[in-house]
């Protein structure tokens, strides 16, 4: 029996409350076998997509009195609650057709950033729709808000995206873990709340790889995998000479980094959050597709970090 962390991109969630539950039957079904023999499971979620279209459903709030200015913290509140309760109900769902009682418990999750933290400085987290260079150079002149080119699939939203530092409910998330319920904890990287003052929430999002490297951390899981869009990271992505990166220490993957190998808005936080859980814990982060889980968790096809 393992202690095993998911996080699953928020991009393979899809764009509409309606395609979320369907995708999400997928992703459970390919999540249950871990439950079945018996592994200790907490599901963290990204919301980058989902995020920006709550944020952008009050994007008019300052013309349209009738509708409130909606701030990042309390759009993350929602997104939480939402994706959660679509994986909530289809993981149960799925356990009792197999005739499994296990509670599932979605905890709203708010995570510690600095006000120091040079992110707020200067905003690199994507979050929202994608748009074509002309609509977000439109945006851009509308707004005076950031939106950079994102992975080659068009332009996105950028805000500031702060280092967790530690996480409010962990001692709730511990004690639900160790009554064997599962748990689905720090979506989108939990809500941003300031160090200096706990009741004031930030305007940020937090990365969701590297809070959820802090949760494995602090539950000391012997795995944490990290689900994205492919089933390995790559050197020289997107080129003629891509490599797939298959087993491989922290030390290689950390020559890998200096190079400039991953992009700091997709993989680079995906490798950075491994490679801490692995220093911190000595357990194994395997980043793979979710496709391509139960090959991840046997080591087959998929990236495996090791110490």
């Amino acid at each position: 029996m393992s202690k095993v962390v998911i996080a699953l991109g928020g991009n393979a969630l899809g764009n509409t409350p309606k395609q979320q539950q369907q995708l999400l039957k997928h992703a459970v079904k390919n999540i249950v076998p871990l439950i079945k023999r018996g592994d200790k499971i907490v599901i963290t979620h990204g919301n980058g997509p989902q995020v920006g279209i709550i944020n952008l459903a009050f994007e008019d709030s300052f013309e349209n009195k009738d509708i409130p200015y909606m701030p990042f913290p309390e759009c993350t509140a929602m997104s939480q609650g939402y994706i959660g309760y679509h994986i909530q109900k289809e993981i149960k769902k799925q356990l009792e057709e197999e005739g499994i009682k296990k509670e599932v418990i979605t905890v709203l999750t708010q995570v510690v950033v600095e006000k120091s933290d040079p992110a707020f400085k200067n905003p690199s987290k994507p979050v929202g729709p994608f748009y074509s260079q002309k609509e977000a150079k439109m945006l851009m002149e509308r707004t005076g808000e950031t939106y950079i080119e994102d992975a080659g699939r068009g332009y996105r939203k950028v805000v500031a995206s702060p280092k967790p530092i530690d996480i409010i409910e962990f001692s709730t998330i511990d004690k639900l873990l160790k009554d064997d319920n599962i748990v689905i904890a720090c979506g989108g990287g939990g809500i941003p709340v300031f160090k200096e003052n706990k009741s004031k929430g930030a305007s940020a999002v937090v990365d969701k790889d590297l809070a959820s490297s802090l949760l494995a951390k602090k539950i000391n899981a012997n795995k944490f995998i990290i689900l994205t869009n492919i089933n390995q990271a790559e050197i020289n992505f997107n080129t003629k000479d891509a490599k797939p990166i298959g087993k491989i220490s922290i030390d290689e993957l950390k020559k890998y980094i200096k190079e400039g190998q991953f992009a700091k808005g997709s993989m680079l936080p995906k490798i950075e959050a491994a490679i801490s859980f692995v220093e911190k814990t000595g357990g194994k982060s395997i980043i793979t597709s979710l496709n391509n889980l139960d090959n991840g968790i046997h080591e087959i096809k998929s990236t495996v970090i090791y110490k």
